[in-house]
Parts: structure tokens; sequence; C-alpha cells
């Protein structure tokens, strides 16, 4: 059975997320293709597919259009495989801001017409290096509200490997088993 991971990424925690999926793919036994969406050179083929994972971050309330785009535009093959689709965002970090992480979704939903098979919520990472100060503004005082967050080494990660592990390892049908560690890929 061959399992695709399409992703995109902004800010490489969603490309660490994806490769997290490839990794846990692997130690099920199973074959695995990888596509960024964001290569619009790249064609992708759904043959000997059998179930697809999603992944896409949040920025500005939507994820990437080009993500969505090609849900959009591959929605009969998705709809034809078993689906999981990951969004990813800070929003998903704290239970006070877990309605918002699923009306990004919801509204991702609507957009696209697409519904996958199962749903999960990933919390993302804060990469203080890479902000301009408008940026950094942002996410001080609206995504993280002021929330008291300290940066290791200008970043911090809010991403639950273990429970991202246990919804792939349910989704691939093998609730057994270990799980692969951050960054495998």
């Amino acid at each position: 059975m061959g399992i695709l991971v399409v992703y995109e990424t902004v800010e490489g925690q969603t490309r660490k997320i994806a490769q997290f999926a490839e990794s846990a793919v692997r130690q099920a036994g199973l074959d695995v293709i990888a596509h960024n969406t964001a290569d619009t050179t790249k064609p992708v083929s759904f043959a000997d597919v059998e179930k697809v994972i999603l992944a896409a971050p949040v920025h500005e309330r939507r994820h990437p259009k080009v993500f969505e785009a090609f849900i959009a535009a591959n929605l009969p093959e998705l709809a034809a495989r078993n689906t999981l689709m990951l969004s990813v965002s800070l929003k998903a970090a704290f239970p006070d801001s877990l309605e918002e992480a699923e009306d990004f979704l919801i509204e991702m939903k609507m957009r696209t017409g697409f519904t996958p098979d199962a749903e999960a919520l990933v919390a993302g990472a804060v990469r203080g290096k890479s902000y301009d100060y408008y940026a950094a503004m942002i996410i001080q005082h609206v995504v993280m509200r002021n929330r008291d967050y300290e940066l290791h080494n200008g970043e911090r990660e809010f991403t639950d490997w273990d429970a991202l592990g246990t919804k792939i390892s349910e989704f691939l049908g093998s609730k057994s088993g270990s799980r692969p560690t951050a960054g495998q890929g």
C-alpha cells in the first residue's frame, strides 16, 4: 500500500511535520511518496496510493492558496482515498484558541469543497529570528495574545509529537508499535 504525503510549508515547521509523517509511514512498513505543493512543476501521481496525509500551516487565517488549489484540483482523486488532514497553527497550541484553529479548517473545507476522513489540529512553532518587526508584533500581540513563552535559540516549538504520532499511527491502521521521533525523515 502506498501513502502520499502532500504538504506545504511557510516557515519550516510543516515540512518537519511532513517528514515526521513520512518516517511514521516507513516505520509502519509502507511505501511513501512526498509532494510539496509549492513545487508546481512537479507532477503528482495517485497511482498505487491508498491513503493521503495532507499537511499545511495556517497564516492569516488560511492555509496556503497553492495548497488549497491542489486540493480543489484533485478532489476526485482525494475522494477516492482515505485522507488525513493536519492543520498546523499556533492557535492549536492552546485550549482557549482551539475553536479558532478549528474555524481555519472549516473555512478551508468550505473553500475547497473537500472533507477529509480524519483531521488533526497540530500546534506549530514560533520562529523568532525569521520575523520582521511587524510580524513579531502580530505574533506577540495577536497570535500569542501576550502569553508568556520562552524562545530557545530564537524559536519555540509547540508541536505535540507524541499525539501527532498516535494520530498518524491510528490513520495508518497500526495503533501499536514505535512512533518516529521528531526530525526523523
